[in-house]
């Protein structure tokens, strides 16, 4: 389908192509046009003056960058544990691993079987990570209160109960599943 509207394109402009070649010296031409008129400019140019508005806008553009980098740090104002302490980065750092080891255990135990269960569980994680955007805002908007940094690291706790809580239940709903299985098999 492309080649054809290449096609049709190429066909309608069949004939309407600017073949025709250049007058003999034109490009010799063209380059003492270039030259001249770069040589009027460097006559022009002071060089004293040059090199201080070359020094002002590298001094505009380090002013600038700065004021950026001032303005982007205030708006991504919110904290959370990393930021407050470097005991509760790594306390953050190992909540997160551990999350996300957790997940992928409970995706990978997914079957018809098991499979409302885990969507439950992950509702319930959703709501909690929810919650834990509101305490970060909280984090930032109390100055780093005890209080909140607690309930950042409860949070963090309840969601990896929640997933140990399920993965249990997982392997409840598997070994009834095999019991029933030999029931039914004895029988």
């Amino acid at each position: 389908m492309q080649n054809d509207r290449l096609t049709e394109l190429f066909d309608s402009l069949n004939g309407k192509f600017d073949i025709e070649v250049p007058p003999t010296g034109h490009e010799s031409r063209f380059l003492d046009k270039l030259k001249s008129q770069q040589e009027a400019t460097d006559l022009n140019v002071d060089k004293g003056v040059s090199s201080w508005k070359q020094l002002l806008a590298i001094a505009a553009t380090i002013v600038i960058s700065f004021s950026v980098f001032i303005i982007v740090q205030n708006q991504s104002g919110t904290l959370d544990l990393a930021s407050v302490s470097p005991e509760l980065s790594e306390t953050q750092d190992f909540f997160t691993v551990t999350l996300t080891t957790e997940l992928k255990k409970l995706n990978n135990e997914r079957s018809p079987l098991t499979n409302q269960i885990i969507n439950d569980a992950l509702e319930q994680i959703k709501i909690l990570e929810d919650e834990y955007k509101q305490l970060k805002i909280d984090l930032t908007e109390s100055g780093k209160d005890q209080r909140v940094i607690h309930a950042m690291i409860s949070n963090f706790q309840n969601r990896i109960e929640i997933l140990n809580t399920v993965l249990e239940q997982i392997e409840n709903v598997k070994h009834l599943k095999i019991k029933n299985n030999e029931f039914k098999n004895t029988i």
